[in-house]
């Protein structure tokens, strides 16, 4: 953990310089998915919310720059892709960075076409809903919060101790179908559970309404997920198991490989607020279970990680 600290802090120093070339008024745009509790919500005739909200508001006060927040819709359907919208926000200048992204090996390549549509996003045109960006090279910043995914207990399960995926044999699992929760249930010992596994189509089905009616008694899926959850139903009969399944990734910033002198200005303001303490209070103001990064900053091929278990 402290080698890459180390790293990027060198390389925040070699670019103060040209940071500080930057405008004091040009706002730092940043792309901020509009319904992701606890980490970022926008809604209509309400104050912008959420854990990145917060983060960006401080990393902007620290480069004495005004904060530009872009919202934008992920998609939904499986043809979307969070790389290729990521990547066409910062292509077509829509922000400079993009917040709360998962830093993986193959969410960091580079992009096997050269074009891509934008996503939704607020101020969006009808033209710019059909037309095609050409794609740059995405760099990361250095990573600011650890991201796992953790069993959710139904209230007929409720006190099950769950120190690995093997203990929720005999239960009744729900699971979104294409999640990176449901490879994981589906391949577990050569497929034991899979019997007991029932899959919910995603973005139609409700995941943890089926499990607090008690239709199903777990899941599995990303904590920050059921703290949303948590946070609009206070008395939910659903509870955390406590457990984390023991391969997840880090969120940090992405941005453009071109724009190293902002990288390194971002991962400079970042160290300072994680020394500070700062990042690990702004998860508490957003009801977010904070997690420190972990090593390896950059998750490397997960899919043969959860296969190999």
């Amino acid at each position: 953990m402290r080698r890459w600290r180390v790293a990027w802090s060198v390389a925040a120093f070699l670019s103060t310089m040209a940071s500080v070339a930057l405008a004091a008024d040009d706002p730092l745009k940043v792309c901020l998915d509009e319904d992701r509790p606890p980490l970022s919500v926008h809604r209509r005739g309400k104050p912008d919310a959420g854990f990145d909200v917060l983060l960006a508001q401080a990393i902007a006060e620290r480069m004495g720059r005004p904060l530009k927040i872009q919202w934008f819709e992920s998609r939904l359907d499986e043809d979307s892709s969070p790389q290729l919208e990521a990547n066409a926000l910062l292509s077509d200048g829509r922000c400079s960075l993009v917040g709360g992204y998962a830093l993986t090996q193959d969410s960091l390549v580079a992009p096997g076409m050269k074009t891509a549509r934008l996503p939704d996003f607020a101020g969006a045109t009808r033209d710019d809903r059909r037309r095609r960006v050409p794609l740059g090279v995405l760099a990361p910043s250095q990573p600011y919060i650890y991201s796992p995914m953790t069993v959710v207990l139904g209230q007929n399960a409720r006190g099950r101790k769950v120190g690995d995926i093997g203990d929720l044999a005999g239960l009744r699992l729900a699971i979104e179908s294409g999640s990176l929760g449901d490879a994981i249930l589906m391949t577990f010992d050569k497929g034991r559970l899979i019997d007991n596994i029932t899959h919910l189509v995603p973005g139609r089905d409700d995941l943890l309404g089926a499990l607090e009616r008690g239709d199903h008694d777990a899941t599995l899926i990303d904590l920050a997920r059921f703290d949303a959850h948590r946070a609009a139903h206070p008395n939910t009969a659903i509870t955390a198991s406590g457990y984390y399944y023991p391969i997840g990734a880090n969120r940090g910033y992405i941005g453009l490989a071109s724009d190293g002198a902002l990288i390194a200005a971002v991962n400079q303001a970042l160290t300072e607020l994680t020394a500070s303490g700062k990042i690990a209070e702004f998860g508490k103001q957003a009801g977010l279970t904070y997690l420190p990064p972990r090593e390896p900053a950059i998750l490397g091929d997960v899919w043969t990680k959860i296969i190999q278990r």
